[in-house]
């Protein structure tokens, strides 16, 4: 039999699943392992969560009683150093499976009773907004234990991250997180990637290209609620490939308060019919701004950046084009003058290429900033794959931030050159009332000769310094040639 088609042993096989019990377990034994024998991995995994570092223990399906009741949460962890003790209980979910509201509140009910910290949950649902809880529970059961959840794909980009980007000390380690990266990668492991527009999409998208959308609409907050779960999971996979942590972009006040957020974007949609957020990469030139039109059925992204604060306008055009060498001609640049009103002049990148000009409306207004924008078509089906609505956003932000955005750097001033003095010719002397100054420079006559130094009258009336001849000096050490220095009486006559 030929090699080829030998199958190598993994560490964590994905055959042998007979069901949605087999997957869950499986899934839970295997991440729980991982995390307390690669140390990184398991710290980078519950520092998001809050715990404080120290040696991790973890456990799965661990009995507690509740009443009369036996039950068994997923799992467990437990973080130990010195004499303090953190733990939280694991429940977890693979595939399509949902949280269940009755569920979590009793294992916070369990969580309280045994004096454990939190309850953390693991499923393939991603919140709408970061630190919020896909699943409502009551709050009362909160006050003494916390409520965490990640999701599938934050915990596979937090792995390849780790294990790809910051590196794991030991290698053996390192090959044990690499298996674990390639069972839940697999479409079998329950771990699935964000993959659906949820059942709604599709009459929302139709209304709203019928202009026939309202508030009230049933399933509107629940698509915008998924448009910022796709945000989330676009920034954790272009994480994933930089190697950064990559966020969602929002304001502090839709940070505090999710319903704002929420009702943002349904007004938003309502009104102009698009959807829009944006992504944050660090140390990028900003934002990554995208929004989706289900009118015109685009998705666009785009990213402002400063122009320089000298030279002429044509000159700061030409200064962005020399960073958009690997840019697709299709991009649209509009540029905004200083203190003017309204949208600026704005051009395909092919057409200021050939002629700068074409972006300065007024050359007697300064450049403030330029807007760079990528515009793609939108797909329209609600699940993954080509022709659908996810990949196309995915696939335009990677693009856009592939071809233009790591391009991009800020302007920054030249540092200033240092200025050289003029050099002093003459001795100075303690009868000068002045001395060079940087403000002097070499005075020269018509035929090229330096002129005589201008005198000045020291305290005790003497010209300094006296007028000299270039004739030789005589033996006894006199200049036959100088005069005696003039004394200047206070009436102006010589004494």
């Amino acid at each position: 039999m030929a090699e080829e088609n030998w199958h190598q042993a993994r560490l964590i096989p994905t055959s042998g699943i007979s069901g949605a019990e087999e997957q869950e377990r499986r899934a839970t034994s295997a991440l729980l392992a991982v995390m307390m024998a690669v140390r990184e991995f398991g710290r980078s995994v519950t520092g998001q969560i809050g715990a404080p570092r120290g040696r991790i223990e973890t456990f799965i399906e661990v009995p507690f009683m509740l009443g009369e009741q036996r039950l068994f949460p997923d799992g467990l962890i437990r973080i130990s150093r010195g004499t303090t003790m953190w733990t939280a209980l694991v429940e977890v979910k693979t595939s399509d499976n949902p949280l269940r509201a009755d569920q979590l509140e009793t294992y916070l009910d369990i969580a309280r009773e045994q004096g454990f910290d939190a309850l953390l949950t693991i499923s393939n649902e991603i919140p709408p907004m970061p630190g919020m809880h896909p699943t409502q529970v009551d709050r009362r059961k909160l006050k003494k234990v916390a409520l965490h959840h990640l999701s599938w794909s934050q915990i596979v980009a937090e792995a390849v991250m780790q294990k790809e980007h910051r590196g794991v000390a030991d290698p053996d380690q390192a090959w044990i997180l690499g298996e674990l990266i390639r069972y839940l990668e697999h479409p079998r492991s329950g771990a699935m990637e964000f993959n659906d527009m949820g059942q709604s999409w599709v009459a929302i998208r139709e209304a709203i290209a019928a202009g026939t959308l309202r508030e009230s609409d049933r399933g509107l907050r629940d698509v915008v609620g998924r448009w910022d779960a796709l945000l989330r999971f676009t920034a954790l996979q272009l994480g994933r490939k930089i190697g950064q942590e990559v966020t969602q972009s929002l304001e502090r006040r839709e940070v505090g308060d999710p319903t704002l957020r929420s009702n943002v974007l349904v007004t938003e949609a309502v009104r102009s019919g698009t959807l829009s957020g944006g992504v944050r990469i660090p140390n990028s030139i900003g934002p990554i701004v995208i929004t989706a039109d289900l009118r015109a059925n685009r998705v666009t992204c785009s990213v402002s950046i400063a122009a320089p604060d000298s030279g002429r306008s044509a000159t700061r055009v030409r200064w962005l084009l020399r960073q958009l060498d690997a840019a697709p001609e299709v991009l649209r640049i509009e540029a905004h003058a200083r203190h003017a009103r309204g949208p600026g002049m704005a051009e395909l990148l092919k057409d200021v290429r050939g002629n700068p000009e074409v972006l300065i409306a007024d050359p007697t207004r300064e450049l403030r900033s330029f807007n760079i924008a990528l515009s793609a078509p939108m797909g329209q089906k609600r699940g993954v794959g080509r022709g659908s609505f996810i990949s196309s956003v995915q696939e335009t932000v990677n693009v856009f931030y592939a071809q233009v955005v790591q391009n991009l750097k800020a302007w920054r001033a030249a540092a200033p050159a240092l200025r050289e003095l003029p050099s002093e010719s003459v001795e100075a002397s303690p009868l000068a009332s002045t001395a060079l100054s940087s403000q002097d420079g070499p005075v020269e006559s018509s035929d090229g000769q330096t002129e005589e130094l201008p005198r000045f009258m020291t305290t005790d009336g003497l010209l300094w310094p006296p007028p000299s001849s270039a004739g030789p000096m005589s033996e006894g050490g006199t200049d036959e040639g100088t005069q005696s220095i003039a004394r200047v009486s206070p009436a102006g006559g010589e004494d």
